[in-house]
């Protein structure tokens, strides 16, 4: 079971909201969309499913042109951000529902239902009805319906962000495992690297309408093809600076110096741009290796165990985060640390050179 797009794009009025796209999702797996708001995950979706007409290229199911068929006809369900559920009825008739408009017997029904309901852990809410619910119950409920026609592609378009944290982290966990059982091919869109992260499978990086790459989300994560595609799976984005290799050493920023050692030896001599995550941002030096920024600070977000820090570097702005709390005053200044084995080289056409080395390591 495959679903394959060949060179799908989408435009409207002339404007590309897709642009052609190769893509390839295998039986049984967990795809995840990672893009800002407006990068096209629901465009691509709503391609994926039928909803929507490529302007080029083809849509294929198990090898079949499916471009030009109905939404109704290729068994595919879809669950999005408003989940819907009838009130009227309990949640064992909402599960059925779909059932019940194919006209399929009323004993296959009840199998379904409850194989279904007991695979989402609702078997004791089937008597209730929606508003008797949890949010997380109410979404479990419409993911039933969705999954009870046995679809071969399931497309969750943020089906968790209307819910609240407890909720969210309660249903990231267990959609990984009702993929599992289902053996359908799951697509999951979302804004949030870190959700990507812990649903695992696959992820492609989408931007302005691009999917810069796809592959094993640790991997993406890990070495991003490009800035682009670092800077959508950081959160908050990848902070960058201006890098100069000048034989055995490397200048970042025209401040702070250092050895080009590790990967950073093999690039010839020029300019390039590094990369480095908020997480590696340290305000004190841990490490020998770490060099020095002076910088002025902007704000602090104090989130309790840790605090965003943002900073001034010349006309750079830069996020860290930062364990503890650290109440710093607005304009004044502050010594930023980085360790090099967290930088990653980006070469003039954004294009990744040279890898973090912990990353390599991981």
């Amino acid at each position: 079971m495959t679903l394959d797009l060949k060179a799908v794009g989408k435009s409207v009025s002339g404007r590309a909201h897709i642009h052609p796209t190769d893509l390839r999702l295998e039986k049984g797996t967990m795809n995840v969309l990672l893009g800002p708001t407006l990068s096209g995950k629901t465009t691509l979706m709503r391609l994926m499913a039928g909803l929507d007409q490529p302007t080029t290229g083809r849509v294929f199911w198990n090898g079949k042109d499916v471009t030009g068929m109905r939404v109704q006809d290729r068994g595919v369900a879809m669950v999005y951000q408003q989940f819907i559920n009838y009130p009227g009825l309990t949640v064992y008739e909402n599960i059925a529902s779909p059932l019940r408009l194919l006209r399929r017997p009323a004993a296959e029904i009840d199998r379904a239902v409850r194989a279904t309901a007991e695979m989402l852990r609702l078997t004791p809410m089937l008597p209730r009805k929606p508003l008797e619910l949890s949010g997380g119950q109410q979404q479990r409920c419409a993911l039933a319906r969705a999954l009870v026609k046995g679809a071969g592609l399931v497309l969750l378009d943020e089906p968790l962000a209307n819910l609240d944290y407890k909720l969210r982290e309660e249903l990231r966990i267990e959609i990984p495992r009702i993929f599992e059982e289902s053996g359908a091919i799951f697509v999951y869109a979302t804004t949030e690297p870190e959700e990507a992260l812990l649903l695992g499978g696959n992820t492609a990086t989408l931007w302005e309408g691009r999917v810069t790459q796809f592959g094993p989300t640790p991997r993406v994560y890990r070495l991003p093809a490009d800035a682009t595609t670092a800077r959508v799976f950081s959160d908050p984005p990848m902070n960058f600076v201006p890098m100069f290799k000048d034989g055995h050493r490397v200048n970042f920023g025209g401040t702070a110096n250092a050895p080009a050692e590790g990967p950073l030896s093999a690039l010839p001599d020029g300019r390039y741009t590094a990369g480095f995550r908020a997480n590696h941002v340290a305000l004190n030096r841990h490490s020998g290796s770490a060099v020095e920024f002076a910088c002025s600070v902007a704000v602090t977000e104090i989130t309790g165990s840790e605090t965003f820090v943002h900073v001034l570097h010349g006309t750079d702005r830069w996020i860290g985060l930062v364990g503890g709390v650290h109440d710093l005053t607005p304009g004044s200044a502050v010594s930023v640390w980085l360790d090099p084995a967290h930088v990653y080289v980006f070469g003039p056409e954004g294009q990744l050179v040279a890898p973090a080395p912990y990353a390599m390591a991981a």
